[in-house]
């Protein structure tokens, strides 16, 4: 049976904060005069750049492998294939 991925908490934290946000938005008729909304927004926006910056910087700690890994998995694949090509 597979477990569920659990949230993490800065994704927690950013599901959070659009709910306040909507929340703000529907209650408050103008946005622009409102200066709880717009903090509520900027921290959202702190939240999602570090979300976005931490995965960039995961992409590149992998460097080439994630490139070389799915040409490594199609050639033991064919590979496999082969045999049978030849036999049938």
């Amino acid at each position: 049976m597979a477990k569920a991925k659990k949230k993490s908490q800065r994704e927690e934290d950013i599901a959070r904060l659009k709910k306040k946000v909507a929340e703000r938005k529907a209650k408050t008729g103008k946005v622009l005069g409102d200066a709880a909304l717009r903090a509520l927004r900027k921290r959202l926006k702190r939240e999602q750049r570090k979300r976005r910056t931490l995965a960039q910087r995961l992409v590149h700690a992998q460097g080439k492998k994630k490139e070389a890994q799915p040409a490594a998995a199609a050639a033991p694949a064919a590979a496999a294939a082969a045999p049978e090509a030849a036999a049938g």
